[in-house]
């Protein structure tokens, strides 16, 4: 936590010593209403007339009001810097989540990272706005009452230090049996989020399945673990409350009945001891202050400690240097091999081939041949284990990332959309891009429904794009890779959605438009990639066939039996 705190910039420490000012001022205002209560006393004890009661009174309210004056003060203050350090922290975490690789992403996992981006932050804003309030004012409230009544009473001040012993015991106890729970519990609230988003997504195969039951089972398991942890905690904290005021009373008996003896005996008289209760609660409550503090600032720690092991975490994509090249959509695989973060077995082994500037270059195979984790290998999504892949002659670990990827026009084969209109997510390919490029790439991309949606362009897409269909948010995604006009397109079984017939006028299109920039497509179908200039077959992460249709239906066995189970000799032909 205390690693975070860099984020807090120069105007927000001059703020905090301008909180420290007030705190002081509201704290030599509070210590000062006790002797003011004692001159009451003392001239009620002496007969006074009503007019200096009066006075006494009236200078008492004057220091009420200028305390709370001060207090408020502080408490927006500490707000105001507790919000903006909130905002930076959670832009950090953010632009750092961005520039995470698959890798990253996985070890961390999407719901974890929600959690910490949401309600980690806000523990460390609640936590900064009180220790801003709390943590300043009740040591010198402390110290400073204690300091007041020293002298006062030897007998009563003993009392005060064995209230003072008790209470901190009392709170050292409870966090040191609270604190290991917090840690925990933000891992479950990292589980319950997860297996809430996990049913949210897939609530239609729930549902079709009737595996309702299946699912409220294991939110119950996690729900009924977090439950059981905060009540653990809750509970442990339920006796600090009791206790804190068994003390405070069991203090304000004492000194009222040891205070009676030594005023009998002639060592202490009413205004003093009046005096001197009114110190002693002071210090207790400044205690009390912090007990608050010691709740809320542990949960702060482990979320801070969490938030902190993101922001450290050293991207395994680095960025390189070069930002052009002399040559131009070329790609070459060369001895490639590649196999997934903690894993020993091998996706891909030693694939090699050579993609020239204009060419169109399939790649096919079963399911699981590692097609599409070869084609994740140009953006650098993941990098190679073994060998290299050039772009353009550059090795890829050499492009700066934002180079490389505006040469690539990419189409993932779960096609994303995102909440705004339809030109919105066309102009994420190119947000200068004109009306008439928007309208040609979403024709080139057979998107012609367009049209028809209410306000056309403008139609609203819901997140993810979960109010068009499958075939339709292809398109669009098509649509927002051909507006970048980019040298390299990287299509992932970007066409597996589209019925035969929008397929084919989709390839034709984009034959005839996009004819200078070069293809990589990620197929089922035959028909998809019978035109390419190149076909690739992937068996097992092993290439085992390249060339054309022709020469593969020749001489490659497995592409034959794909073919076959797709097209008859026939079509083929």
């Amino acid at each position: 936590m205390l690693k975070l705190l860099k984020y807090l910039r120069v105007r927000d420490w001059i703020t905090i010593i301008f909180i420290l000012g007030f705190v002081v001022c509201q704290i030599m205002l509070d210590l000062e209403l006790p002797d003011y209560m004692g001159n009451i006393v003392a001239l009620i004890q002496n007969q006074g007339t009503l007019n200096e009661i009066l006075i006494e009174g009236l200078k008492m309210l004057g220091i009420v009001a200028g305390s709370v004056i001060s207090t408020i003060i502080v408490s927006y203050l500490s707000a105001r810097v507790a919000a903006g350090f909130a905002k930076r922290v959670r832009r950090a975490l953010f632009t750092k989540v961005n520039s995470f690789s698959m890798e990253e992403m996985e070890k961390f996992s999407t719901a974890s990272l929600m959690t910490r981006t949401t309600n980690d932050i806000t523990q460390i804003q609640q936590v900064t706005t009180m220790f801003l309030r709390l943590a300043l004012s009740a040591p010198i409230m402390a110290v400073g009452a204690i300091l007041k009544i020293v002298g006062k009473s030897g007998t009563l001040s003993w009392i005060t230090a064995i209230a003072i012993v008790l209470l901190l015991a009392m709170l050292i106890t409870i966090f040191s049996f609270v604190s290991p729970k917090f840690n925990k519990m933000q891992k479950l609230t990292d589980k319950i989020n997860g297996v809430t988003r996990e049913n949210l997504t897939g609530i239609k195969v729930v549902r079709a399945y009737n595996a309702e039951k299946i699912q409220e089972d294991k939110f119950d398991k996690v729900n009924t673990e977090l439950t059981n942890t905060d009540l653990f905690i809750n509970r442990m904290f339920s006796i600090m409350m009791p206790g804190m005021q068994l003390i405070m009373s069991g203090l304000s008996l004492a000194i009222i009945w040891v205070g009676a003896y030594l005023i009998a005996g002639g060592n202490l008289d009413l205004p003093n001891l009046t005096i001197f209760t009114q110190y002693a609660m002071q210090v207790l409550i400044s205690f009390l202050m912090l007990s608050v503090l010691f709740i809320m600032v542990p949960r702060a720690f482990v979320s801070g400690n969490r938030i902190y092991e993101v922001l450290k975490t050293k991207n395994k994509i680095s960025n390189g240097t070069i930002t052009s090249s002399q040559e131009k959509g070329t790609i070459e695989f060369k001895n490639v091999s590649f196999k997934y973060p903690d894993s020993d077995d091998y996706v891909l082994k030693n694939i090699s081939f050579t993609v020239n500037k204009g060419e169109t270059v399939a790649f096919i195979g079963s399911t699981g041949s590692g097609k599409s984790t070869l084609i994740n290998l140009v953006p650098r999504f993941y990098d190679v284990s073994e060998g290299e892949v050039l772009v353009d002659g550059i090795n890829v670990k050499e492009y700066d990332l934002k180079s490389l990827y505006k040469k690539l026009g990419y189409v993932p084969q779960k096609s994303f959309l995102f909440s705004g209109t339809v030109e919105e997510n066309i102009k994420y390919g190119d947000e200068n891009a004109s009306d008439e490029q928007v309208k040609l790439a979403l024709k080139t991309a057979q998107a012609s429904f367009v049209e028809k949606l209410e306000g056309g362009l403008n139609y609203h897409i819901s997140q993810g794009g979960k109010n068009v269909s499958g075939g339709q948010r292809q398109r669009l995604a098509i649509a927002r890779a051909i507006v970048r006009t980019p040298e390299i397109f990287v299509f992932d079984d970007s066409f597996s959605a589209l019925d035969y017939k929008t397929d084919k006028a989709l390839r034709k299109a984009l034959k005839k438009e996009i004819s200078g920039s070069t293809c990589l497509i990620v197929a089922q179908r035959i028909g998809t990639i019978m035109d390419a200039n190149k076909i690739i077959v992937l068996d097992k992460g092993e290439m085992v066939g390249m060339g054309t249709h022709k020469e593969l239906m020749e001489n490659c066995k497995i592409y034959q039996e794909i073919a076959y189970s797709q097209l008859s000799k026939e079509e083929l032909a």
